[in-house]
């Protein structure tokens, strides 16, 4: 697809789980999680340097959202689970795919968050294969990395089942929890994934037990 092309609102699926933008009928999902996970989570959440320049409410943060997907900066999905009842999904995490450039780089970086008690099942990194298989097929792009915190062992575990490459050590990269911290950076180009990430993912689990 061209790179001009506008390709939101995405919506991606497989079995019971859905990758789609935020709404606000997610709101209760939402902050339940955030209350039921805060010290699971919060170590990892990305912060800013400059306070207050964010988002304050839940509709804020979907509008937000939505803004930045129509600009082209970055695009926002919530992991939702229709195993409960058919035709009403359920929120569990947030994906996103952010930091993209356009021109000669063409690149761009996910980061996901789920909740605790879903953990385990393999979600994430289905979700992270789909929106990566999106990110190089659907909106053109050629590199897509994940950074992660070293101290952060299931998230590191993310990129590495998918096969992203480890590249190093990026020193203070992202303010995270009030500070500016070190990430290990994983990255993959789409001449590397020919088959798709997806179903790179969904192979190595037929031939083995997997964790995520």
């Amino acid at each position: 697809m061209s790179w001009l092309t506008d390709p939101w609102p995405a919506v991606l699926r497989h079995d019971t789980l859905t990758v789609r933008p935020l709404v606000r009928g997610d709101r209760r999902d939402w902050e339940e999680q955030r209350c039921a996970n805060a010290e699971w989570l919060t170590p990892w959440d990305a912060t800013s340097p400059e306070p207050g320049s964010g988002p304050t409410t839940f509709a804020q943060m979907v509008r937000w959202y939505r803004r930045s997907a129509r600009q082209g900066l970055s695009y926002t999905w919530a992991m939702a689970l229709d195993e409960d009842a058919p035709g009403r999904d359920r929120l569990v995490g947030l994906i996103s795919l952010g930091g993209i450039q356009g021109g000669s780089v063409r690149s761009g970086a996910v980061g996901y968050w789920i909740d605790r008690r879903q953990a385990g099942r393999g979600l994430t990194p289905t979700a992270v294969a789909m929106v990566t298989d999106w990110a190089f097929h659907g909106l053109g792009l050629h590199r897509v990395e994940i950074n992660v915190r070293p101290e952060n062992a299931r998230s590191l575990r993310v990129p590495e089942k998918l096969g992203f490459r480890r590249e190093g050590l990026r020193e203070r990269y992202l303010h995270v929890a009030g500070r500016w911290c070190d990430h290990i950076s994983y990255a993959l180009t789409v001449e590397e994934v020919p088959d798709g990430v997806l179903a790179g993912w969904l192979e190595s689990r037929r031939r083995g037990p997997a964790e995520g």
